[in-house]
């Protein structure tokens, strides 16, 4: 019988029959793990449940950091957003939490990022791009009106200019009457990263460094709530690094910022508890699960071990997470969705503390509402119908995620001993080691996609003819010129006198050892701008030049 297709026309390449791509020959996860055709006692090590396991919320947490996890309390839903004007992002917040996100997620634009003010020549056309424009105290207090500060948790993705961002939002609360003490929230304030990975920094790293330490030292006192850096792992994968990459080198930052900070004088406990991490979040559903659990149980010895923590927060490593931005394609965005979807999964199987999921649109532009609505509904889906958050780490106990869990680990630790005996993460960074590791791995996967050893749908396989076109989200232009004039009337408001004093006591301080937190305040305070702020550390400090890496 001759059955006629009375399918829809999807716009598919013909193909008859359709044809599936050929399975792999070899099995292994992106860091290079081989996996086995059936995890089972007769071929896995066996479980260590007193020394790798024992239960959520106990030593070392491969298992979560708490007892009742998402029983007691669900993963903060945040959604990363800021584009144009202050207002405009404003009222993109108060949409986000009008439609049930719990946390914001703040994203500056390029100049803001590297402490330029919207009126530098090098700021042209990069103005309210790919984030909001803060150029002032005026700017914070137009991008957080009328939003409750002491009651919504506030991450901020700011790294070389972190210090003057965090002393803009306490100068926030202080004009509303809102204690720092009762502040929660995050500032990336990860510059390492920035040097291998991704490049927006200022100042050398020596100085950069200061900044952190002085901004642990400053919070530990002024606003204890506050999580004074999140170490990043999500832009060294963004890059193309493997999982065990990016859970090594994560690590070895953070024990760069604990060296750092124990040789300025701070004490381990003082700080080690409002240090947090960034993870990324990509498709490998099995890997990614035991690479959250690998890095709660490596960071835990870290901080018993090789710090002599003893507050058992000190070795509870917490984390965001957000879903894989360089997973997503241009070419049939709708199937983004799923990809998110996976790996929200694997966040929410690992044990995450807070999670962003990506917009379907974000190959092609900014989240416009509609696809960022959709994005935070996949979080709720997850959460309130799936029942994934039912079952403290359900996965527990799978012969194959304890075995990956155990093969990441040992990967790590030989990385981050590689790096102890270069004498360091600065100086693996300096050598150029960590970013040819990067740029490696990068370079075979994509060697694997061009020869369609590694599928990625829509783009080697699975096309379409032609395209269906989805609505991308637009920044007008003439928000610079906009931005520009407000600048240009902040200044003249100001009390100059007032401002250039901040700003000379700054530089005084640089010169010297005292804590630039106060000074930084004083400044922002003062209505000195972000620009003016960094530009005078810099006739202090200097700036990079990053070394070429071959």
């Amino acid at each position: 019988m001759i059955v006629k297709n009375t399918a829809p026309d999807t716009g598919e390449q013909p193909s008859s029959p359709a044809k599936q791509p050929t399975r792999k020959t070899a099995f292994e996860t992106s860091s290079h793990i081989e996996l086995a055709n059936d995890y089972n006692p007769r071929n896995t090590p066996a479980i260590d449940y007193e020394r790798d396991l024992n239960a959520p919320g106990e030593f070392p947490y491969t298992r979560g950091i708490r007892p009742d996890m998402y029983r007691g309390r669900l993963w903060t839903m945040r959604q990363y957003a800021g584009y144009a004007t202050a207002e405009e992002s404003n009222a993109r917040y108060k949409y986000l939490l009008a439609n049930g996100t719990t946390g914001l997620s703040v994203a500056f634009d390029l100049p803001t990022q590297i402490g330029l003010d919207s009126d530098d020549d090098l700021a042209a056309g990069e103005v309210g791009k790919v984030g909001v424009c803060i150029d002032s105290l005026e700017d914070m207090e137009r991008l957080f009106r009328d939003i409750p500060l002491d009651k919504v948790s506030t991450s901020m993705t700011i790294n070389a200019t972190a210090s003057t961002l965090l002393c803009l939002y306490i100068a926030v609360a202080k004009r509303r009457n809102i204690a720092p003490e009762s502040l929660n929230g995050t500032i990336q304030n990860d510059i390492l990263k920035e040097y291998i990975a991704r490049g927006t920094y200022i100042f050398p790293p020596a100085s950069s460094m200061r900044l952190i330490t002085d901004t642990f030292a400053y919070c530990a006192r002024e606003v204890p709530k506050w999580n004074t850096i999140s170490i990043s792992g999500y832009h060294i994968r963004e890059a193309g690094s493997t999982a065990a990459q990016e859970l090594a080198f994560t690590l070895a930052d953070a024990i760069a910022y604990t060296e750092a900070a124990l040789d300025a004088g701070l004490k381990v406990d003082d700080f080690a508890p409002r240090l947090s991490f960034f993870f990324n979040s990509h498709n490998n559903l099995l890997e990614e699960i035991a690479k959250f659990r690998a890095a709660r149980r490596l960071w835990a010895r870290i901080m018993r071990e090789r710090f002599n923590a003893q507050n058992p927060k000190s070795q509870m490593l917490r984390f965001h997470t957000q879903t894989a931005g360089s997973t997503l394609t241009a070419q049939q965005p709708d199937t983004n969705v799923v990809r998110t979807t996976i790996q929200a999964l694997a966040a929410i199987f690992g044990g995450t503390q807070s999670l962003h999921t990506n917009s379907l649109d974000e190959a092609l532009g900014l989240p416009t509402e509609h696809a960022a609505r959709l994005a935070l509904r996949t979080q709720q889906v997850i959460a309130f119908e799936s029942g994934v958050a039912d079952t403290v780490d359900p996965l527990a106990g799978s012969y194959a995620i304890e075995a990956l869990t155990t093969e990441l680990e040992t990967k790590a630790l030989d990385y981050i001993e590689r790096i102890d005996d270069m004498g360091g993460m600065l100086r693996a960074i300096e050598t150029g080691y960590v970013q040819r590791e990067i740029q490696e791995a990068a370079y075979e996967y994509q060697k694997l996609v061009e020869r369609e050893a590694a599928i990625v749908v829509g783009v080697n396989k699975f096309q379409l003819e032609s395209e269906t076109q989805i609505p991308v989200l637009r920044v007008n232009p003439a928000i610079e010129e906009n931005q520009i004039a407000r600048l240009k009337a902040v200044r003249e408001r100001r009390d100059n006198a007032a401002t250039q004093a901040s700003l000379t006591a700054l530089m005084e301080a640089a010169r010297g050892t005292e804590n630039l937190l106060p000074r930084i305040l004083s400044c922002v305070e003062a209505y000195a701008t972000v620009g003016e702020i960094s530009h005078k550390l810099r006739e202090v400090w200097g700036e990079y030049r990053e070394a070429l890496t071959v």
